[in-house]
């Protein structure tokens, strides 16, 4: 899609769902998303690609559902990456400059997070991005932003995510053979963020729980800088497991018990009510107590938010979230869990709908928490046209070029480096907004 017209398209390769979106920026700068495709995701299980054929179809078939509704073709697409190899780790570096007369500029800035590139990680990992927490200049602590300051020594503590180098290829490879471009993979947890938190609540403290249908993605914020990320390996898709398994039901009666009669609370729900299940090929209907299903839920809740506590700890900032924790995602509006998430970390909460930056006649679908990550993808793409750094990542792996894809081969000459060196690039930028303000 081209950038001249203003729209951005992007697409969310989830667990449960793939979603293909549309938006335009309007004049007084919120965003109108244009059209909004679901379908059901195949091929990806925990936000990782498992089968690439699977997933490339169900991506083909969200984009031309879209392309028919806004009426045009698309392109170029940003995309998400998650998925359970996602870590975070902190460093610290430092550069000593020749002089204290000279200014420090961003030059210095860019060598010494170029340096944390080069930190040793394990075999087939690959450093999605290196955000600088605080700078200290010559023993000075606390430098949010210290171009333009006079200083011999310049330190920084440095919040570091790590990926999968097959993960992420995997992804763009997907991308490509559904005959489109990927400008760029975005961090779902940082995507979200972007569409339902707002700036009063990064700078006083909050914690983003986008809970999916295969993994839960926490992000930390604390004056106005993202302190921590994590993927926990699980989301809806187990508490729908365990309700099959201790209901003796199939997955799909499963999935519409949560969905419409679950609660997170089992001493919320009465002991007379019950609910009627069809028998599985003409056999006797099964009732089942709605308390037995909330205790289940409950249950297996507890466990992922125990994981997102632990999260949230180790970040080392459970104390400081003054604006507590904003649930979204698909899972985010089960019932009562607001409650259950307050209960257990004793912190405000709220349920965060992606409609914080989106104009007043948006298609009214998109207010809905399973979209906050897709809105966010819109968000971030919009924030990389206007620096003009968006390329399309070459994913065609480098035997198929020398099996005689020359004309490809010639056209993306800067890409020789290989879909690696480009995966690099394409991160580069991704927080440059936090990166800035620093």
């Amino acid at each position: 899609m081209s950038q001249k017209e203003d729209l951005v398209a992007a697409i969310d390769i989830g667990t449960t769902k793939i979603v293909a979106i549309v938006g335009k920026r309007k004049e007084n700068g919120k965003i109108e998303i244009l059209g909004i495709s679901k379908t059901a995701s195949k091929g990806v299980k925990r936000g990782v690609v498992l089968n690439i054929e699977e997933a490339v179809n169900s991506i083909q078939k969200t984009v031309e559902d879209i392309q028919f509704t806004i009426g045009k073709q698309i392109s170029d697409v940003y995309v998400g990456i998650a998925g359970q190899h996602i870590k975070s780790i902190k460093n610290r570096g430092y550069i000593n400059r020749e002089s204290y007369d000279d200014e420090i500029t961003k030059e210095d800035i860019n060598k010494l997070i170029a340096d944390m590139y080069k930190i040793p990680i394990d075999i087939g990992e690959e450093i999605i991005h290196v955000l600088p927490q605080n700078y200290i200049v010559d023993n000075e602590t606390g430098v949010k932003n210290p171009i333009g300051m006079a200083g011999k020594r310049v330190e920084a503590n440095f919040h570091i995510v790590i990926g999968q180098i097959a993960s992420a290829w995997n992804i763009g490879k997907c991308i490509n053979k559904a005959g489109l471009h990927l400008n760029q993979l975005i961090l779902e947890p940082l995507a979200s963020s972007e569409a339902v938190l707002t700036a009063d609540e990064k700078e006083a403290g909050v914690a983003l729980i986008d809970i999916g249908g295969g993994t839960t993605d926490i992000a930390v914020y604390y004056d106005d800088i993202i302190r921590h990320t994590a993927v926990i390996p699980f989301g809806g898709d187990v508490v729908t497991k365990d309700i099959k398994e201790g209901c003796s039901i199939l997955q799909r009666q499963a999935e519409l018990l949560k969905v419409q009669y679950g609660s997170s609370l089992g001493d919320m729900a009465k002991d007379t009510e019950v609910v009627s299940i069809p028998g599985i090929s003409g056999r006797e209907p099964k009732e089942i107590s709605l308390k037995s299903l909330a205790y289940i839920i409950q249950s297996r809740m507890e466990e992922i938010l125990d994981a997102v506590i632990y999260e949230i700890e180790n970040s080392s900032y459970f104390e400081k979230l003054s604006a507590g924790i904003v649930l979204t995602g698909g899972g985010a509006l089960l019932k009562h869990l607001p409650a259950l998430v307050k209960f257990k970390t004793g912190l405000d909460v709220r349920i965060g709908y992606p409609t914080e930056y989106l104009a007043s006649d948006t298609i009214p679908e998109i207010n809905h928490p399973m979209y906050s990550t897709s809105v966010g993808l819109i968000i971030k793409g919009f924030e990389e046209n206007a620096k003009n750094v968006s390329k399309p990542i070459d994913t065609k792996p480098k035997e198929e070029v020398e099996n005689g894809d020359v004309d490809e081969a010639t056209n993306n000459k800067e890409n020789k480096a290989g879909f690696l060196g480009n995966l690099k690039k394409a991160f580069s930028d991704i927080f440059d907004e936090e990166d800035a303000e620093m």
